[in-house]
Order: structure tokens, then C-alpha cells, then sequence
């Protein structure tokens, strides 16, 4: 099991103790405006602690523990008026403390969740077939916010489809979602909808964008559903007001599990506020570890059911736990079988939109070829998984690249894949920069290429983007020998720009494809408590993330360079970013037992 978490230093210590006092004037600032004094039994209760006593030694972590109480507590947790002068408080659920509704005083904090992409499988896998998927390094990012003076009311803001709503907290239909025999709880394994609760939500979704077009609107109101019926199934009607504001750097509609990662953010958040996860943090025992990322993946698949009715589950596990997994979901009624890939190659990779539309329902009803994309998904796991196999090595990765074009050459037969990916695939091809191409979201969508670099011990990342140097020099197998040192990347606003990909940036302005530098296998969904960042391009080291910035960050760069779980730079540069905190699945799972 990796935990990411960066070890005690004088350096980490001033910037925590710079955190918790900024934190605590906002805390303290929200009370005196309130005018209520906390009592006792709130000032008690105390979960996140950031610990700044302990500098001299090499094995503690900047943050402790994000749960101090019971790591899964079977009632709901309470909204705080007042921490020790050493906590943090991150939930905000509300109850009934001596008659009268508890304040809620906590600062804002963030949830971040990656984007996948199946390596094979891609179709196969709703029909029963195996996968293998990897996360990779583009992130939905959720800013959930506590507005200190506002009507009992609860926002959805999704900027870059330009959806906002908010609904009042007394007006939603708690009553249906809390029937006897109906009511989920958040230990619960919901494998379907319940119609109910569905016909319950319908003329609170009704309501959201009625002035937009038709097709914008089914947009909406996929997204309001899928939020709402996780708001109503985990929250409780006495919650305080939330803004829950969402950005992404995963483009929409392109088959890299954007409504995946978006429900994982949303999941993740709601279990939050209601004390129902617990760390991640080192000392975690690893069943206790597990069932946290469980918990949060099978809340997501809910909100996935409510987007696309019939998902494999595959986008969500994978954005939940992040790395790589073989995934196989052989029984409707049964959950998957999920068994992390240790040994996948994180490794650099180009991913191309063509923004080119897609419907998945329609592309999967083909089912011819279906056994053969399975087989080549089954030999591909085998070789990942045998003893032989080194991820620093061109004779290994040789045999996946034979595979990747065999899984390609399988979905061009079934007719999935479509013009504008076949002329980034010859493009790549005569380029020469990458492990030939592989269809990333068929029927249009995005073609990914893993890329040749000069040393594989340069461009291995661990976790979000980190990259470090191996000045090993006695790989006579290296894959520096085969390198195209035109392939070099450099970054350009939300497209990327290679030597060798002229003839695709030529294209006219209409018919331009988007380009993103990312890597795979990285971290799973994250947490920053509170929303307060180390930014090493400000002269400030500190900054708070507040609801504006956020929402003027301008486009991925922006985002990332705001909120990203990444410091930007220079490829072997970046670096996990100070103050996030991730899941991440390694051992192997087997959901269905």
C-alpha cells in the first residue's frame, strides 16, 4: 500500500503552522459573526489534526491523522462551533445539539479525482469481457465551500458547461428517499435505482436551465440527478448550506471517465461531511484503508447509473483508487472483480481529442470481436503480471506495443473507431514518437499514444505527475537508443504542442485537434483540508482557495496552476503538490466477496 505524504521538516512545519492559523481566523471570524457561542460537547468533537510539535521527526507526516474519532462512525456526524487551538474540523453535517441547529464553521476544502483511460477492453468490457484501465494524470476538482450567512439552500456550479442551480434544502423530497425499507445508508451496496426515488427528483431537475437549448439541457440535468439523488441518499435534511463548485481538465463527452470522476468527487465530499471515510493516513490498517476507496467507488457508481444507466463500473474504480487495474464485471448482479497492476508502466503519454461526438450506447451494440479484443486483453495482463516483465525494458514493452496495435486493428473491424483517429494514428506512425496509437474513446473521442523518451528513468511518474531522474547508464535495452528527440513537448495554454504533430496543427481552425500532455497510473481521488496551497510561483507560499479564484482560473492551465495536484513546470520537474492527500489501490481486491 503507497501513501502519499511528505515527511516532517522545519519547512513543512512553518507552512502547517501558517496553515492552521489562517484557518483559525477563518473560524473564528465565522463565529463572531454568527453570535453564537459553542458549546462544550461541539468544542469536543475533533477529527483532523494537523500536528506541528513533532519536527525532529523522520517519520511523521504533515498532516497526522484526518480522523482522530472512530474512522467509521455508524451515526451522523455533527456540525462544530469551536476546535482546540490543533484541529481542523471538516464536516458538516448538520444535527440537533440541546434544540437548536448546530453552527458550521468549517473552512472550505477540496476533492480531486483522475480520468481514465482503457488501454484494452474498450467496448468488450460491458459485454462481460476483461479490462485493463489506468488512471491518468487529468483531474475533476470540487471546491465545497460554507457560505456563513445564506438561506438554508444548497448550490451546484459547474462552470465549464456552464450549469449552475440551487435548490432549497427544506423544499427537496427528503420523505421519499427516507420511506422504511427504501432509505439507503452509506454502508449500503446499492446496486440499482430505485424508481421511487428517481420520480421523487424529476420536477426538482425540470427546473434546472430552462432557458437553455434542448441539448445542454439533457446535459444539466444528467449532472442534477446524479448529485441530488447522492445529496438525498447520504446528507440529511438538517445540513447546512454548501456551494459545491466543480472544474475540470478532463475533456467532456470524450470516453476519459469525466462524469466518473466528477461522481467520485461528489461521493467522496458527501461521505466526508458525514464522517463515513476515514484517512487516508499512514498508520491505516489496510482492510479499514480499502474499504474507504470501496465505499467511495460504489457511491460513484450510483451517480454514474443516474448518468448513463447501465456503466460497466470500470471508470469509476479506477477514479476512486487511481493506478491500473484489470477489471471484470462477469455478473449484473454481482460487483467486479478489480486487481490492481503493480507493475504497469507510468510512463509519459499523449493523449488527442478530435472533438469529435460520440453516443457509446449505439457503438456497443456491436458486439462482433468481442472475444478476440478479450484474448488480447487476458495476454496483455499476463505479461504485466509475470515475473519477466520489466516496465524499463524495450523487449517488454515490445510486446505490449504489439498488442496495443492488435487491440486497435481489432476495434477499427468493429467499426468503432473513425476518420480523424485514423490521421492522428498515421501521423504518429510516420512520426515515430510513441507505441504506435491506441483508441482511447471510439467512434470519435481520443487517441492516446505512449511516447519514447530519452531514458525511462526520466519520464517514471509516481503518483500525480511526479517525476524522477535514474542516471542508470547499463541498460543495453534502453529505449533512449530508439529515441525521436523531435518528440519533445512543450506546453501551450490547454493544447500541446510537438515538433512532429505539424500536420495535425496545420489543420484548419475548425478542424483542429486538442492535444494533453499526461502519464498514467497515477493517484486515485484526493482530499485538502482545508483549501490552502503551497504555490511556488508566488512570492506569497500560502494560498487560500476561495470560491472566486477558483472559478476565474482559466482553462487546465489555470486550474492546474491554481489547485492542481501537481506543482507546473518542467516535466522532470513536477511534483506532488503540498497539502494533497490521496487513496490509491494496490493490493489486490476482489469486490464480489
Amino acid at each position: 500500500m503507497q501513501l502519499v505524504f511528505n515527511r516532517a521538516s522545519p519547512r513543512r512545519i512553518a507552512i502547517d503552522q501558517f496553515r492552521l492559523k489562517s484557518v483559525q481566523e477563518a473560524v473564528h471570524k465565522a463565529v463572531r459573526a454568527s453570535g453564537v457561542t459553542p458549546t462544550p460537547q461541539q468544542a469536543s468533537l475533533s477529527l483532523v489534526r494537523i500536528d506541528t510539535t513533532n519536527s525532529n521527526s523522520s517519520t511523521s507526516s504533515h498532516a497526522t491523522r484526518m480522523f482522530e474519532s472512530k474512522p467509521i462512525d455508524t451515526t451522523p456526524g455533527k456540525l462544530f462551533s469551536n476546535m482546540p487551538s490543533t484541529v481542523i474540523t471538516p464536516i458538516n453535517r448538520a444535527s440537533s445539539i440541546e434544540g437548536k441547529e448546530s453552527l458550521s464553521i468549517m473552512p472550505p476544502f477540496m476533492v480531486s479525482a483522475p480520468g481514465k483511460v482503457i488501454v484494452f477492453g474498450k467496448h468488450a468490457v460491458v459485454h462481460g469481457k476483461v479490462a485493463i484501465a489506468a488512471a491518468i494524470s487529468l483531474r475533476t476538482y470540487l471546491h465545497v465551500s460554507f457560505p456563513s450567512k445564506s438561506n438554508r439552500t444548497i448550490t451546484l456550479r459547474f462552470s465549464d458547461i456552464q450549469m449552475e442551480h440551487t435548490w432549497n434544502i427544506d423544499d427537496l423530497p427528503w420523505s421519499s428517499f427516507s420511506k422504511s425499507g427504501k432509505k439507503n445508508y452509506y454502508y449500503d451496496l446499492v446496486a440499482s435505482l430505485e424508481p421511487d426515488f428517481v420520480a421523487a427528483l424529476h420536477p426538482f431537475i425540470e427546473e434546472v436551465s430552462l432557458e437553455a437549448p434542448k441539448s445542454v439541457r439533457k446535459v444539466h440535468h444528467a449532472s442534477a440527478r446524479s448529485f441530488l439523488y447522492l445529496f438525498l441518499s447520504l446528507a440529511s435534511q438538517k445540513v447546512r448550506p454548501c456551494v459545491y463548485t466543480l472544474r475540470s481538465t478532463i475533456p467532456i463527452g470524450a470516453g476519459l471517465g469525466s462524469s466518473a470522476s466528477i461522481s467520485v468527487c461528489i461521493s467522496t465530499a458527501l461521505l466526508l461531511q458525514i464522517r463515513a471515510l476515514s484517512g487516508p493516513h499512514q498508520d491505516q490498517p489496510l482492510q479499514e484503508y480499502e474499504l474507504n476507496i470501496e465505499r467511495i467507488n460504489r457511491w460513484s457508481f450510483v451517480g454514474e447509473m443516474c448518468i448513463h444507466g447501465n456503466p460497466s463500473g470500470v471508470d469509476n474504480t479506477i477514479s476512486s483508487g487511481g493506478n491500473a487495474v484489470l477489471f471484470h464485471k462477469k455478473y449484473e448482479d454481482k460487483p467486479p472483480l478489480v486487481i490492481p497492476i503493480h507493475c504497469f508502466p507510468k510512463l509519459p503519454m499523449l493523449l488527442v481529442n478530435t472533438q469529435q461526438s460520440r453516443n457509446t450506447a449505439t457503438e456497443v451494440a456491436k458486439k462482433s470481436i468481442m472475444n478476440a479484443i478479450g484474448e488480447v486483453t487476458e495476454s496483455a495482463y499476463k505479461i504485466l503480471m509475470s515475473s519477466g516483465f520489466d516496465p524499463n525494458s524495450y523487449a517488454s514493452l515490445k510486446y505490449i506495443d504489439e498488442l496495443v496495435t492488435l487491440n486497435h486493428g481489432l476495434l477499427v473491424a468493429l467499426g468503432v473507431s473513425h476518420p480523424r483517429l485514423e490521421r492522428i494514428r498515421e501521423v504518429i506512425d510516420h512520426a515515430g514518437i510513441g507505441w504506435k496509437k491506441l483508441t482511447g474513446a471510439d467512434g470519435g473521442g481520443c487517441a492516446i499514444t505512449i511516447l519514447k523518451s530519452q531514458s525511462l528513468g526520466t519520464t517514471d511518474s509516481h503518483g500525480n505527475g511526479t517525476h524522477h531522474h535514474d542516471t542508470s547508464s547499463d541498460r543495453s535495452d534502453s529505449i533512449a537508443a530508439d529515441l525521436d528527440t523531435s518528440a519533445s513537448i512543450m506546453s501551450n495554454n490547454t493544447e500541446l504542442n510537438y515538433k512532429v504533430l505539424g500536420p495535425l496543427e496545420a489543420r484548419p481552425q475548425n478542424d483542429r485537434f486538442e492535444m494533453y500532455d499526461t502519464t498514467l497510473a497515477g493517484d486515485g481521488v484526493g482530499v485538502l483540508w482545508a483549501a490552502i496551497l503551497h504555490n511556488a510561483n508566488e512570492e506569497k507560499s500560502e494560498i487560500i482557495i476561495d470560491q472566486e479564484k477558483f472559478l476565474k482560473a482559466e482553462g487546465r492551465v489555470g486550474i492546474e496552476s491554481l489547485v492542481g495536484t501537481m506543482s507546473m513546470g518542467q516535466r522532470d520537474l513536477r511534483d506532488v503538490r503540498e497539502g494533497w492527500i490521496f487513496w490509491r489501490r494496490n493490493m489486490v481486491h476482489d469486490v464480489g466477496n
